[in-house]
């Protein structure tokens, strides 16, 4: 499991310094595009190897901006989302009446995924989705257990979790602590250093290899992968806390233990980044219920 874990495991019983993603999804919400949308159904569509979600039941855990739940309900899916964050619920709820005005297919609640009562209360799902959230709960193994348990029987889990780097990712744990520890005025000069900074070695890497047009592609062509933000994901990357990584191997032997086979996966090789991740809960083998 991951190298973090031992720091992290007891993370429920501790008050962690928690990142504000909800207000960085806010300010996301004003570059957001017809074409940024666009983009996050064909990466919703090319991961789950479909192209329409419709008479599916799906489960966005950790909504975020909302963008991937707008997304799903576009490709037909009856979607149910939440988020721990109330502001990132108030952006999913913004994307719903923008575009689905009272459309009872797409529900939204503010929720956690470490509370067993209310994902028990939620039943299963054709496919629960959470990209990028189970590693910022404060106890990430959980999270994925807590997920797994809301796919209905041949149903899909597709997930992202940090890579798990090791020492540099322990050196990371240590930035965004410390960002989230920092007086509230000191945030953006943090930010804007580190932000700096990686961009800069991004930029050295590309000049070393005499490809500085991936630098630019970087920035210009970002938002093709997912429909996302580069410098909304760098705020995101460096604030985002709390904070657990997971290596491929590690992830895919928890969710086989628990009944689940590997569909896909896309990884960051060594890179710092998510490993992506759809797992088919199969018919048979473990009994999968819910831990007393």
């Amino acid at each position: 499991m991951s190298r973090l874990n031992g720091h992290n495991a007891t993370a429920h019983s501790e008050v962690l310094p928690r990142f504000e993603f909800g207000a960085n999804w806010r300010r996301f919400l004003s570059v957001l595009t017809d074409e940024r949308i666009a983009h996050a159904e064909a990466s919703l569509c090319a991961m789950l190897d479909r192209s329409s979600l419709t008479g599916r039941r799906f489960l966005d855990i950790g909504c975020g901006s909302g963008l991937f739940s707008l997304a799903a309900r576009r490709l037909g899916a009856e979607v149910y989302s939440f988020d721990f964050d109330p502001l990132a619920v108030a952006c999913a709820e913004e994307l719903k009446r923008a575009y689905f005005p009272r459309d009872d297919a797409w529900r939204i609640f503010r929720g956690s995924v470490l509370d067993a009562d209310y994902m028990r209360s939620l039943g299963t799902f054709d496919i629960v989705y959470s990209w990028g959230v189970l590693h910022h709960t404060g106890s990430m193994w959980t999270a994925v257990d807590r997920a797994a348990h809301a796919v209905a029987m041949g149903g899909e889990l597709f997930i992202a979790l940090y890579n798990d780097q090791g020492p540099q990712s322990v050196r990371w744990a240590r930035v965004k602590r410390t960002y989230n520890q920092l007086p509230r005025a000191l945030r953006p000069a943090y930010m804007l250093v580190f932000g700096v900074a990686l961009e800069a070695a991004a930029l050295g890497v590309s000049l070393v290899r005499l490809q500085p047009r991936r630098f630019i592609e970087r920035w210009t062509n970002y938002e093709n992968v997912r429909g996302m933000s580069r410098w909304h994901d760098v705020v995101d990357w460096i604030g985002g806390y709390p904070f657990e990584v997971a290596s491929p191997e590690a992830v895919v032997d928890f969710c086989r233990a628990r009944g689940f086979s590997l569909l896909r996966l896309k990884t960051c090789g060594r890179k710092m980044g998510c490993n992506e991740f759809v797992f088919e809960r199969g018919r048979s083998g473990p009994s999968h219920r819910w831990p007393a």
